[in-house]
């Protein structure tokens, strides 16, 4: 049997690679059955990539909704899709791009928060010859996954740039690369390859293709139609805990590292790294929309310029499949 696209690894890019002291800030969950075990699956290994939730379970946050909750982590064999669309996992963490995938092949999901205000991808450059805007990229070579190709045709069809003036490299996910002058730039995650670049010491330029109109939610929140109808009360409790958690990662990135470092010591992790790669994440995770709504909130402007985007890309849907009623919920309790 065919498998279908969506069911395959979403992540082409790796990320990078104790209590805390702030203050616990965010709303107050709303309670459920006492101790209801449930599933969250992440999209990728354990890091400060999602260090919200594990702040979230460390202080209690979900137990005290009466939520037992197990942090599944993804990884290049364990898609976030199919556990969701299964009951196996309650909710999961994706990205517009994804889900609207696998809404074509079937899947009955809902966006029902958006971590990432900003998209992640980025060109990165050394800063001796920057790539500043997409009208740089013409004339350069640029190393990346094949299959991202869509991705760069997307961001120069924004910025009316001549795709074809791009020579596309296939290269590993490393900026090496770039570094030793194979390419002479990388499509990446902004929070990964440029911040390892910076913690090695090489000076590099960061352009975050969300600040040329490639938008496109990512680090999503998604569950079924059938979870929201039937569990509802289990998803805000779980969407609760998320606000609180993230809103105390704001608080203390330093904190939550020394956390994500603490629970999980054998993922391999890099103290320098993984504190620069939450310090970056900020930006991309608040702004002023949540600064006015809460964490994870989008407005229908948002979905209408993501819309656009995914069409670029070859996705089709429509704006019903964002709902954000469990938001509205949790940052009106």
């Amino acid at each position: 049997m065919k498998t279908a696209p969506w069911i395959q690894r979403r992540h082409i890019l790796a990320s990078g690679g104790a209590a805390l002291g702030a203050a616990a800030l965010g709303l107050r969950a709303r309670p459920v059955l006492a101790q209801s075990a449930v599933s969250f699956q992440l999209s990728w290994l354990h890091s400060t990539q999602f260090a919200g939730s594990y702040i979230a379970q460390d202080r209690g946050f979900w137990q005290e909704a009466g939520l037992e909750v197990t942090l599944q982590p993804g990884g290049p064999n364990a898609p976030v899709e199919p556990p969701v669309v299964s009951g196996s996992a309650l909710m999961g963490i994706s990205a517009a791009d994804y889900t609207a995938a696998a809404v074509e092949q079937g899947a009955p999901f809902k966006i029902i928060g958006v971590a990432m205000q900003n998209n992640p991808f980025a060109i990165a450059s050394l800063t001796e010859n920057p790539v500043n805007v997409p009208a740089d990229l013409e004339g350069k070579r640029i190393g990346m996954a094949l299959a991202n190709t869509p991705v760069l045709q997307a961001l120069c069809a924004l910025n009316d740039v001549d795709f074809d003036a791009i020579e596309i490299v296939p290269t590993q996910y490393s900026p090496q690369p770039l570094v030793t002058g194979e390419v002479e730039c990388l499509l990446c995650w902004a929070t990964d390859l440029p911040v390892a670049m910076t913690v090695q010491g090489v000076d590099n330029t960061t352009m975050l293709m969300a600040d040329h109109g490639y938008a496109v939610h990512s680090q999503t929140y998604i569950v079924t139609e059938d979870s929201l109808a039937n569990r509802r009360d289990e998803i805000v409790a779980l969407m609760s805990g998320e606000v609180r958690g993230w809103d105390a990662y704001r608080e203390d990135t330093d904190a939550a590292t020394d956390l994500t470092l603490a629970m999980f010591p054998d993922a391999g992790l890099d103290l320098e790294t993984q504190r620069l790669q939450a310090e970056r994440q900020v930006p991309l995770m608040f702004s002023d929309l949540t600064e006015a709504n809460g964490f994870g909130w989008w407005t229908d402007e948002t979905v209408a310029a993501n819309l656009e985007t995914l069409g670029l890309l070859g996705r089709e849907v429509s704006a019903d499949l964002w709902d954000r009623s469990v938001l509205e919920e949790v940052h009106s309790a």
